[in-house]
């Protein structure tokens, strides 16, 4: 196959996605929620998928795409022999009466540029995963789609049998599309839309603006930053893993996930990284989640739930045609019932600065009481018991040594914690805790090769081993840490700067593509121990991984092409936290 780029943007107000690709065709969205079934679904089946789209009827055009800067607004710009138009895409988010205001609307603003371009416009919604063809029912100035879950309008200036029958027309002037699920638009159709597309901008750009950034890579950081936020469902606090389902993680690798729940540990990764760039607030509002979450488990927490804390995941196959024919299309995923023991270290190290960061004025410290002896005893009933690890390996259970690091520095969370609160029984116990994880850690170290290994008693290497080094369990003076990279370099790294998790056989055979937070957690690694050009010159390289929006995949392959589900937060994570790390060793390097 010649290199394969996801060619989408995606735009969203925290409580639902859109993916719309570079003919401004809404590839993939689901309402209401990040994990409900698609309204349209394109990117899973074409047939089946229903479509939104606002194409030029001359086939020669061409177009490009871009954000409003600093913004989650998405301009598909099109030049035609006729004329040129520019599609903009955004989901209101507004603050009104000191709240945000997320309505599940996509406003569709079709701007004449120069000309009178031809073109045509499409909305077919479907139910249910396509199974459900809604019945379109039109109105005075607005089209309804009958039988749906919740109210489905499209409110338009656009003649309406237009649409319905994919007639192409002069683009004269500018046109509105507003599509709502539930609560329809009950307001003037073009001042409306103005305002919001006006206000959600500035929203947008009032939170970057607040952000902290180092004096390198800040446009990329900007669009990671945007590109996470996106995936956290502020009514509850969940965050996501990825706003898709069923991206392959190669071309008929069978390795099609549902990344639509929340994972502790992406969550962990992706709260380091607001708090890299100096937003807590989305930490507060996870606080929320996983308190509810904590104070109704029982004997152990999942690996992950749905943004609304649902345990329950079941894993299906639909009968879609797939991503490029890949199948099989799951929705739910399984990994909900395995016992994956790194998440208790997870959350501790994740609340840590609401009770430790003075800037924070976190009315519930008082909370720890209950969340925080509970999470530590957790660590000490699985110190040493398998798991399937951070790869969630469906066939075999080890004591993995990333899951040791999270016992490690989840005790030291603790300890932290519970000094602040002068509560020395806990203290006592995470100092043991420590201690305990400590040796079991050195039991994985392999003194011939000079590195960590995967989990006790085996051979097999892991890049998140790298860790080890980012969260400073491994002095970054030591040769030990040195060692350990150049030893995972030599198995694991490739041409380009990018990583293998690992490359030994697993469930469904040996691995092709690398997963692309691997290569971002070395490049951190790289600059922990110095060697700072090193790290610039291999994330210069990452850069060319995204697709044309520096949006980041799940996976990558050397020919440069995008797989897996996208956009990750994973990925966008790695890139902040490397890109941060080696701006502070630029910082202290000018300043000494």
């Amino acid at each position: 196959m010649a290199v394969h780029k996801y060619n989408m943007g995606v735009v969203g107000n925290c409580t639902y996605l859109a993916y719309i690709d570079t003919m401004a065709d809404v590839k993939w969205m689901c309402l209401p929620r990040f994990d409900s079934s698609f309204l349209f679904g394109s990117l899973l089946d074409e047939q089946r998928g229903g479509h939104f789209s606002i194409r030029p009827t001359d086939e020669d055009s061409h177009s490009r795409q871009y954000y409003i800067p600093n913004t989650n607004v998405l301009c598909t710009e099109f030049t035609c022999r006729d004329g040129k138009f520019v599609v903009k895409d955004c989901a209101p988010r507004i603050r009104i009466y000191e709240r945000q205001f997320r309505p599940l609307m996509l406003i569709r603003k079709i701007e004449l540029l120069e000309g009178e371009p031809a073109i045509t416009v499409s909305c077919q919604p479907r139910g249910d995963y396509g199974n459900l063809i809604p019945e379109p029912v039109i109105g005075s100035n607005h089209i309804r789609y009958l039988n749906l879950e919740q109210q489905v309008r499209l409110t338009t200036d656009i003649p309406l049998t237009y649409i319905l029958r994919e007639k192409s027309f002069v683009l004269d002037q500018d046109r509105y599309l507003v599509l709502t699920y539930g609560e329809p638009l009950e307001a003037p159709l073009k001042e409306t839309a103005d305002e919001f597309i006006r206000k959600t901008t500035e929203d947008w750009q009032s939170w970057v603006k607040s952000s902290y950034l180092p004096d390198i890579y800040q446009e990329e950081i900007i669009r990671s930053a945007l590109t996470l936020k996106l995936h956290q469902y502020e009514d509850t606090g969940g965050i996501i893993a990825s706003g898709s389902t069923s991206l392959p993680e190669f071309h008929d690798s069978t390795r099609n996930w549902d990344y639509r729940y929340c994972w502790f540990r992406d969550a962990h990764y992706t709260l380091r990284a607001f708090n890299q760039i100096g937003h807590f607030g989305e930490l507060e509002k996870y606080f929320d989640f996983i308190y509810n979450i904590l104070r109704n488990a029982t004997d152990s927490l999942q690996p992950l739930y749905s943004v609304t804390g649902d345990k329950k995941l079941y894993e299906v196959a639909l009968d879609l045609d797939g991503y490029l024919g890949n199948k099989p299309v799951r929705i739910g995923n399984k990994a909900y019932i395995q016992s994956q023991h790194d998440v208790y270290g997870q959350v501790l190290v994740s609340l840590l600065p609401l009770y430790s960061d003075k800037r924070l004025i976190f009315e519930k410290k008082r909370s720890y009481n209950k969340v925080v002896p509970w999470l530590l005893g957790q660590i000490e009933r699985t110190l040493s018991l398998p798991d399937s690890g951070l790869w969630e390996f469906r066939k075999e259970v080890q004591v993995h040594t990333y899951t040791l690091l999270f016992h490690w520095a989840g005790a030291k969370a603790a300890y932290k914690i519970a000094a602040l609160f002068n509560d020395r029984e806990l203290m006592q116990k995470a100092r043991h805790i420590v201690a305990e994880a400590d040796q079991l850690i050195g039991k994985t170290y392999d003194p011939v090769r000079k590195l960590y290994t995967q989990a006790i008693g085996t051979v097999n290497l892991d890049a998140s081993t790298l860790s080890l080094i980012t969260m400073d369990y491994l002095d970054h003076r030591s040769d030990k840490a040195r060692d350990h990279i150049a030893a995972l370099e030599k198995e694991l790294l490739t041409d380009k700067g990018l990583f293998y998790r690992y490359k030994h056989y697993d469930d469904f055979g040996f691995p092709e593509s690398t997963f692309l937070v691997c290569a971002f957690w070395y490049v951190d690694a790289l600059a922990c121990v110095g060697r700072v050009d090193d790290a610039i010159r291999n994330l210069d390289q990452l850069l060319s991984f995204s697709n044309h929006l520096g949006l980041f995949s799940e996976d990558a392959t050397t020919d440069g092409s995008q797989w897996g589900n996208f956009p990750q937060t994973y990925s966008h994570v790695g890139l902040i936290n490397a890109a941060c790390r080696i701006g502070r060793k630029l910082d202290k390097a000018d300043f000494l």
